[in-house]
């Protein structure tokens, strides 16, 4: 682990705490996300994990600003994966865009903090059980497998737990009431639909940990860089939400770049397991390597998409009703989903 000075965890903190305080102050209301402005934050969340990763490298050394930058683009590009269920959810609950900035803000600040938790147990249980890194790479293999096998399963957020858990805790209302989670009638207190959908992606992003946390874990073992670098790449999930509203059928081949991304890592992880545990001889695979393999998958794995688009791509299920209301027990379809 790296001897991370106080003031660097504090810079951090701050950074995070200012640019979400800014960007709430900006989107206080329902507020449909544009793509220029969506463009805008991206740049902004991008931009500020690219500074925070040029200060890892001044202040703690070229080895952390290399682990923090693979393990940054590592759960960016996991992270798109998610992508693709919020748009499902979204769908499923016809969310007006308007409210969906808002639910997906929450979403977000409810993520950092269970991956907090998750990646400070994944820290503690490596450091004094190394033969659990073969579980963890057995996990990402296995995903590996299931986004390679691609059976075409629809995503249903119907089938959620933590829904049914909701609806027997307090009752759901069946009509939007603005940005409201929560609401008066006959004086007592329901839920909207609007905190179902959070519920539901706060779920989704709960079973997405379990192949991100092994997967950020493969790169550095060290708290400050496995934390730093998830979040600031959970804080663009949104704006990049946004951007790429209407075009993520087009990145059909994504889902097998992230398979191979996967599977580069469980193996790394196995080769790490082994050289801790059975004997040093065993080879690990250098972070350089990883970023670059990282990298180039995902350059190939967009650009075939783009320039071989899918057979029949449908129309992104993004677009929910602008007006309205959405009923969490409705039937609809459900489209595919892709990554």
């Amino acid at each position: 682990m790296f001897d991370v000075p106080l003031w660097l965890w504090w810079a951090f903190a701050a950074t995070v705490v200012i640019a979400l305080a800014i960007d709430l102050l900006a989107h206080r209301g329902a507020h449909v996300i544009g793509f220029r402005e969506a463009a805008w934050w991206s740049a902004v969340w991008v931009g500020l994990a690219v500074v925070f990763g040029g200060v890892v490298f001044a202040v703690l050394g070229t080895t952390a600003g290399v682990e923090y930058t693979t393990a940054w683009l590592l759960e960016k590009s996991l992270s798109v994966d998610n992508l693709f269920v919020f748009a499902l959810i979204f769908a499923y609950f016809k969310v007006p865009r308007e409210l969906q900035h808002r639910v997906l803000f929450y979403g977000v600040m409810g993520a950092l903090v269970f991956r907090g938790i998750f990646l400070t147990l994944g820290v503690a249980v490596v450091s004094q059980f190394t033969a659990v890194l073969f579980v963890f790479a057995a996990i990402l293999l296995y995903s590996a497998y299931k986004l390679l096998r691609d059976t075409g399963e629809s995503f249903d957020p119907s089938t959620s737990i933590a829904l049914r858990l909701l609806r027997r805790i307090v009752p759901v209302r069946e009509e939007y009431a603005g940005t409201k989670f929560f609401v008066k009638e006959a004086g007592k207190r329901v839920a909207t639909p609007l905190l179902a959908v959070l519920v539901a992606i706060e779920a989704a992003d709960l079973l997405f940990a379990v192949d991100s946390v092994p997967a950020v874990l493969a790169v550095s073992d060290d708290p400050f860089i496995v934390y730093t670098s998830n979040a600031f790449a959970i804080l663009g999930l949104r704006a990049l939400y946004f951007l790429l509203a209407g075009m993520l059928h087009r990145f059909h081949l994504l889902s097998k770049g992230l398979a191979l991304i996967l599977a580069f890592i469980g193996v790394k992880l196995v080769l790490q397991a082994a050289h801790k545990t059975i004997s040093p001889a065993v080879p690990e695979i250098p972070s350089p390597v990883s970023l670059s393999v990282i990298v180039v998958v995902l350059m190939v794995s967009i650009a075939l998409s783009l320039y071989r688009p899918a057979p029949t791509d449908a129309a992104a299920p993004t677009d929910a009703a602008p007006t309205g209301a959405g009923t969490p027990e409705r039937d609809g379809a459900h489209p595919k989903h892709d990554g």
